[in-house]
């Protein structure tokens, strides 16, 4: 007689806040393609082993990936560095692409609180959400906006104030550890999207946006329900 089995569902996660704070590359932005492209060449220009750049790339600011990756090097040829990598991956959209269900949840978002939080400059964050159809939310913190990069929180404390409402009442949406660790240092919950987000035990994990379903309470709130659980 065959063994019965037993399907596992796992139940969705609802959340409540006042408003959302988005990253771009990697949460609402598939700009992998250039990111890799961009900084393989800089890896090998420098000696380093490209596959191991790329696991720190993700989610900070290019000089602070630099300092990651050459740590006895002068901060200000990161900088110097960090400017032509910046206009490089600016003029480069080859590959640029939503994640799936960022229309659908940028539509959602349109009449609610929430601001985009990114590691881009402001050149850089237009470049890819143009290129990816997306619209620019009206509220955003961008490279140029922040002293320290993520994994420090400012960013995200940056962008609550920004929308007047506390940090306990903003949900994050974030790809990456640095971006994770930073929503996480500001107070914040965090949907992590995408498969680098899942290893980084965010408050909530979605493969990607069409799993995330938003909608405004009665309260003025916003309730945000995500398909699985981290």
């Amino acid at each position: 007689m065959p063994a019965s089995t037993t399907a596992t569902t796992t139940a969705p996660v609802v959340l409540t806040a006042k408003a959302l704070l988005l990253d771009m590359d990697g949460t609402i932005v598939n700009s992998d393609a250039v990111v890799e492209r961009c900084w393989r060449d800089w890896a090998v220009s420098h000696g380093l082993d490209p596959q191991e750049a790329l696991k720190v790339v993700h989610g900070r600011q290019g000089y602070a990936t630099m300092a990651v990756l050459l740590p006895d090097r002068p901060m200000e040829l990161n900088h110097a560095e960090n400017a032509v990598m910046l206009a490089r991956e600016t003029a480069d959209v080859d590959g640029v692409v939503p994640v799936p269900g960022a229309p659908e949840f940028m539509a959602a978002l349109a009449d609610l609180p929430h601001a985009l939080v990114t590691s881009a400059d402001a050149a850089l964050a237009t470049a890819r959400m143009t290129a990816a159809n997306l619209p620019m939310p009206e509220v955003r913190v961008t490279a140029e906006s922040v002293r320290a990069s993520k994994p420090d929180p400012e960013g995200f404390l940056m962008g609550a104030s920004a929308l007047g409402v506390t940090p306990a009442d903003c949900l994050v949406f974030e790809d990456s550890a640095a971006g994770i660790a930073a929503g996480r240092a500001a107070g914040m919950r965090v949907i992590g999207i995408g498969p680098r987000a899942a290893a980084h035990t965010p408050t909530a994990h979605a493969e990607d946006l069409r799993s995330l379903r938003v909608t405004a309470t009665a309260d003025g709130s916003i309730e945000v329900t995500v398909g699985t659980a981290a």
